[in-house]
C-alpha cells in the first residue's frame, strides 16, 4: 500500500519535500533581489554608461557612448580638492561623533535604567523631521547674531568679528549632528547585549575601570562600533546639504560638485564620472578599515 498523508492523500516523496525546502529560501529572497536589481543594479549600469559618454555632447544634441575613459582623470584633476575636503570633514565629524556617541550609547545601555526608552526617543526624535529643516535650524543656531556666537565672543573664544556660520567648523558640526544617530543606535544595540557579569568579573580581578573598558567593553562592542562608523562615515562623505547651507563655495564637498554637474551645468558625463570615483574611494576606505580591524567578513 502507498503511504497516505493527511486526510488520506498520498504523502509526497521525501526527495520532493526536500527539494521544495531547498528552494524556499531563494523564493523568499526573490522580491528583495528583484527590487535591488531594478532600483540599484539597473541605475548603476546606466550611471556607468553615462560616465563614458562623449564629453562634447549635451542634452540638446544628445550623448554618444564613445567609451571616453578620459572623463575620469579629467574630473579627478579638476575637483581633487573637493574630494580631499569631503573625506577630511567626514573624518573629523566621525571623531567628534565617537567622542560624544560612545559615552551616550554606553550610558543609555548600561546606566539609564527606566529612562532608557525616553533617552532612545531623544536620540531618534530629530530624525522625525526633515534633514533640510534640521540643517536650517543649525544655520539659525550658528548665525552671527545667535546666542552661541555671542557667548563665545563673551568668553573670548571668538574675536569681536569672529563667526561660526560659513566656515568649515559649521559644516563639520552639521555633519556631526545630522548623522550622530546612525552611530549611536548600532553602538547601543551592541552595548545593551553586554553581559554585566563580565564587567563584575573584571572588577573582581582588580582591573581598573580603564583596563575593563579596554580589555572587555571595547572588544565586545566592536561589531556595533564598526557598523556605526560605517553608517556615519559613508553618507557624511557624500553629503552636500550641510556644505550648501552652512558653508560657502570654499567649503563645498564633492557632493556639491556632483549636484551642480547634474542639475546646474547639465554635464552628465562628468557628474557620472565623479559619482563613480566617489563610490570607488569610499569602497577603498571601507575595505581598508575592515581589513585593519580584521572584520572583512562583515561584508
Amino acid at each position: 500500500m502507498s503511504p497516505r498523508g493527511e486526510a488520506g492523500r498520498p504523502a509526497s516523496p521525501p526527495a520532493a519535500r526536500s527539494g521544495r525546502y531547498r528552494l524556499l529560501p531563494y523564493l523568499l529572497l526573490l522580491p528583495g533581489a528583484a527590487w535591488l536589481f531594478l532600483f540599484f543594479v539597473v541605475p548603476l549600469v546606466q550611471l556607468a554608461a553615462a560616465s563614458l559618454y562623449d564629453p562634447t555632447g549635451s542634452l540638446s544634441t544628445g550623448y554618444a557612448l564613445t567609451w571616453a575613459f578620459g572623463n575620469y582623470p579629467t574630473a579627478l584633476q579638476a575637483y581633487w580638492p573637493q574630494f580631499g575636503r569631503s573625506f577630511l570633514y567626514a573624518g573629523i565629524a566621525l571623531v567628534l561623533a565617537l567622542l560624544m556617541g560612545y559615552p551616550l550609547a554606553y550610558a543609555i545601555a548600561q546606566k539609564a535604567g527606566r529612562w532608557k526608552n525616553l533617552l532612545l526617543v531623544c536620540v531618534i526624535a530629530p530624525m522625525f523631521t526633515s534633514f533640510l529643516v534640521r540643517t536650517l535650524a543649525w544655520k539659525t543656531i550658528l548665525s552671527d547674531n545667535g546666542a552661541l556666537v555671542g557667548l563665545l565672543r563673551d568668553v573670548h573664544l571668538l574675536g569681536p568679528d569672529g563667526r561660526l556660520l560659513a566656515t568649515p567648523v559649521a559644516v563639520v558640526l552639521g555633519l556631526t549632528y545630522n548623522f550622530l544617530p546612525f552611530l549611536v543606535l548600532p553602538l547601543y544595540a551592541s552595548l545593551e547585549r553586554l553581559d554585566r557579569r563580565l564587567l563584575e568579573a573584571s572588577s573582581d580581578l582588580y582591573a581598573s575601570p580603564l583596563t575593563t573598558f579596554r580589555r572587555v567593553t571595547l572588544p565586545l562592542s566592536m561589531p556595533g562600533l564598526i557598523a556605526g562608523t560605517l553608517l556615519f562615515f559613508i553618507p557624511a562623505t557624500g553629503d552636500y546639504i550641510n556644505a550648501e547651507l552652512l558653508g560657502t563655495p570654499n567649503e563645498y564637498m564633492i557632493g556639491n560638485v556632483i549636484d551642480s554637474a547634474f542639475l546646474v551645468r547639465l554635464d552628465y558625463p562628468q557628474g557620472a564620472a565623479l559619482s563613480f570615483l566617489l563610490m570607488s574611494a569610499i569602497l577603498a576606505v571601507v575595505f581598508g578599515y575592515l581589513r585593519r580591524t580584521g572584520t572583512e567578513e562583515i561584508l
